[in-house]
């Protein structure tokens, strides 16, 4: 399978701070990879250089088979790209946001406008298209941004944080955009701060922290490679969470956290056959329990193991 996106030691400083240091990535055709990592480490560094809008210090990136420091232009040319704030002209309408994209993109001015009436209709903006896009909601100016990426058609895609601030539907519309495209054949490069998001479009998974890739794989490699299973106790009274505590910690894989009348713990081994103890030997000190389970590895578990850190929607330090 043929790599869309291919990077090579990249590298980039500003002034004394490292921002990629030796980063390496590769995109199959037809494929999503999902960049994920804490504030600061380099995410959307790494989305401006393959996206031509900054340039490495070192190492090499090609997009689509073209080197992005040789030929910015032949890449903007394969590319389409959502970044983090919906880039639209408040001004304008949807129509005439798209319709101006499609004009920068050396379109007819028919084609230009065909091709705007038919991205407004598959994004449900086709009711709003002759209203200025200032009076959007925040999930119509991000679908709108997403539609302007696509105005030409671009084999490669790259979505930086393209959810962010999105209530769930907005996001749920989002995800099933991005899944129909790549079931076309786009390939995709996204960051995100949303775990789930990750968990749900991403084929694989790169976690980089200060500018390297610390970790690599599927949803569900990193998760048994780096998460471990959790036993979580909710008992009827507060006054009993300690005493469930130490039972819980006689199978227990590092600290016992309890907070109220909820105590959780990683454990590992057998995870049933350890619930089924924990559960029997609470019972059988006289604590009633409202609430009992085995909660497999998520992202989340992963990332904090990672990176000693929750994923953040700030900006990158550049």
């Amino acid at each position: 399978m043929v790599d869309m996106i291919q990077a090579r030691g990249l590298v980039k400083n500003y002034g004394k701070v490292t921002a990629l240091d030796g980063l390496d990535l590769d995109v199959p055709e037809g494929s999503v990879l999902g960049l994920l990592g804490p504030n600061g480490a380099g995410k959307t560094t790494a989305v401006k250089i393959l996206t031509t809008l900054l340039k490495a210090d070192a190492g090499q990136a090609m997009v689509a088979g073209i080197d992005v420091r040789d030929d910015p232009q032949g890449v903007r040319g394969k590319i389409g790209l959502s970044g983090q704030f919906a880039a639209v002209d408040e001004y304008l309408t949807g129509y005439e946001n798209l319709r101006m994209v499609g004009r920068l993109y050396r379109l007819s001015a028919k084609e230009a406008g065909v091709r705007a009436r038919e991205l407004l209709e598959r994004f449900g903006l086709a009711d709003a298209a002759d209203r200025p896009s200032k009076t959007y909601s925040g999930g119509m100016r991000r679908r709108l941004d997403l539609a302007g990426a696509l105005v030409a058609n671009p084999p490669v895609l790259v979505l930086d944080e393209p959810t962010t601030g999105l209530d769930p539907r907005s996001r749920q519309q989002m995800w099933d955009v991005i899944e129909e495209l790549v079931a076309g054949g786009t390939t995709l490069l996204l960051t995100t701060q949303y775990l789930e998001e990750a968990d749900m479009l991403a084929d694989n998974i790169i976690v980089i922290d200060h500018g390297r890739a610390i970790a690599q794989g599927t949803s569900d490699d990193l998760k048994s490679q780096f998460g471990q299973e959790r036993i979580d106790v909710v008992v009827a009274d507060a006054h009993d969470a300690a005493a469930a505590a130490q039972i819980v910690n006689t199978v227990a894989f590092g600290d016992v956290t309890v907070k109220d009348r909820n105590i959780s713990a990683a454990i590992s081994g057998d995870g049933a056959t350890h619930l089924v103890e924990v559960g029997k030997a609470i019972l059988d000190a006289g604590i009633p329990i409202l609430d009992l389970g085995m909660r497999r590895p998520t992202l989340d578990d992963v990332f904090l193991t990672l990176t000693g850190e929750t994923a953040s929607d700030e900006e990158d330090v550049a």
